[in-house]
């Protein structure tokens, strides 16, 4: 059974990076077409480790709950679970989907890849 919204974006990946000849883009869609078993899952303890206040993070799979995060970071999922939005929210850090980051962000200045 195919996951149209997430083909839908592997597809706006490749062609963002493509246009834009950035290769971060084209990384994160070959990340999103493994499997779900295979996708990566990120708990919020990591991001507060390995991040920087106000950077971009991005995370080709999920990002969890597990942990506190105290950093004003952005960042970009292909999906949430409820807690970790909660959390990142009370930090005053920003949630996106991957699709609004390629839309504000398309050359992928400054954005890294976590998980």
């Amino acid at each position: 059974m195919k996951n149209e919204p997430l083909t839908q974006l592997i597809s706006e990946l490749k062609k963002t990076s493509i246009e834009n000849d950035v290769k971060i883009w084209k990384r994160i869609a070959v990340d999103l077409e493994k499997s779900s078993r295979q996708r990566r899952v990120v708990n919020l303890y990591k991001l507060e480790e390995n991040a920087k206040p106000d950077e971009i993070i991005v995370v080709p799979g999920k990002v969890l709950g597990t942990g506190e995060i105290s950093k004003k970071i952005t960042i970009a999922a292909h999906t949430f679970s409820s807690s970790a939005c909660d959390k990142i929210l009370n930090a005053k850090g920003e949630i996106l989907t991957i699709s609004e980051l390629i839309k504000k962000n398309p050359k992928g200045s400054k954005v890294r890849i976590l998980g």
